[in-house]
């Protein structure tokens, strides 16, 4: 596991330098983010130059021999913190990374170290310290994803989802007919039927009832809501047929399944039929709309077979 430690007297804090100032060269001895706040700087670190501005976040490494010329026109103001890392070995780590991903949280989480350093509330090394490591961790996982669309869906499936989203934008999965998912994803029912068989192992009526059901976890679970009230939200026309279908799927009634801890109940159709990439395209049970790309210029065409 992880752990980082802030290097005392060496952040989180800021720094100001007028222009043309220069920094180093000097051997680093422990780790360092450095983020702009005004100005520019070039980083030089062996045949390594890298241009900052405000946006971008820069690690420092153990052992760099770096340096910084500030902006040579105007004051420059970074923000900086020193800390050490035990438990991950160094691999092939990035040098930086942009900070106004609006998917991305590293800009705020700078934000906060950078406000814990200057007020100094009470017991803020232990907080800083927390909101160091998830930066660290989140700065080494890479930038986080623009849609939620993985690139290895056909593009038919995408273009069906889009109006199964359309569908649903109520908030009530409603069943659509085979027919009309063909026709929105611009190809045969007997093509869409092997594309999603092909992809997950069911054909996509099948895929968009398992979603339907799945719908159901949340609004049993975390909701005062009917049995009646429940199904008509999944798309049933009843408890009693919304019961039936959610039996054979899970294995137990809903109403069992309400009193059942989610640690121990049957796992979910969508995760274990590997139909999670169409979940993410949905709006969720109470209307959270998940980001959905736009068709591409050109996608799609007449049905074929």
């Amino acid at each position: 596991m992880i752990s980082v430690d802030l290097v005392p007297r060496l952040g989180p804090t800021v720094a100001d330098y007028p222009p043309g100032s220069a920094f180093g060269p000097r051997d680093a001895r422990s780790y360092q983010f450095v983020w702009l706040l005004r100005g520019s700087a070039t980083w030089l670190w062996d045949d390594v130059l890298l241009p900052l501005t405000p946006g971008k976040l820069l690690l420092v490494r153990p052992g760099m021999r770096d340096s910084f010329r500030w902006d040579p026109r105007t004051p420059t103001r970074h923000a900086y913190v020193h800390f050490t890392i035990t438990g991950h070995a160094q691999a092939d780590w990035p040098l930086v990374r942009d900070l106004t991903g609006r998917h991305d949280p590293m800009g705020a989480l700078c934000q906060y170290l950078l406000r814990l350093g200057t007020e100094c509330p009470p017991a803020w090394q232990v907080h800083a310290g927390e909101t160091l490591r998830l930066l660290v961790l989140t700065f080494l996982a890479g930038p986080a994803p623009t849609d939620s669309t993985p690139a290895t869906l056909p593009e038919p499936v995408v273009a069906m989802m889009r109006a199964v989203r359309e569908h649903w934008s109520d908030g009530v999965a409603r069943p659509i007919p085979m027919r009309r998912l063909a026709t929105a994803a611009q190809v045969s029912p007997s093509t869409l039927c092997r594309t999603f068989r092909r992809r997950f192992g069911v054909g996509p009526v099948a895929a968009i009832e398992l979603l339907r059901l799945a719908r159901a976890e949340p609004l049993l679970w975390q909701s005062n809501l009917s049995m009646h009230a429940i199904a008509v939200q999944c798309g049933f026309a009843d408890a009693y047929h919304f019961s039936r279908r959610f039996r054979a799927i899970y294995g137990m009634a809903p109403t069992t399944f309400r009193c059942t801890a989610p640690e121990t109940a049957p796992p979910s159709p969508v995760e274990s039929g590997g139909l999670a990439a169409l979940q993410s395209l949905l709006p969720g049970a109470y209307g959270h709309m998940s980001p959905m790309p736009e068709r591409r210029a050109g996608a799609g065409g007449p049905a074929s077979t």
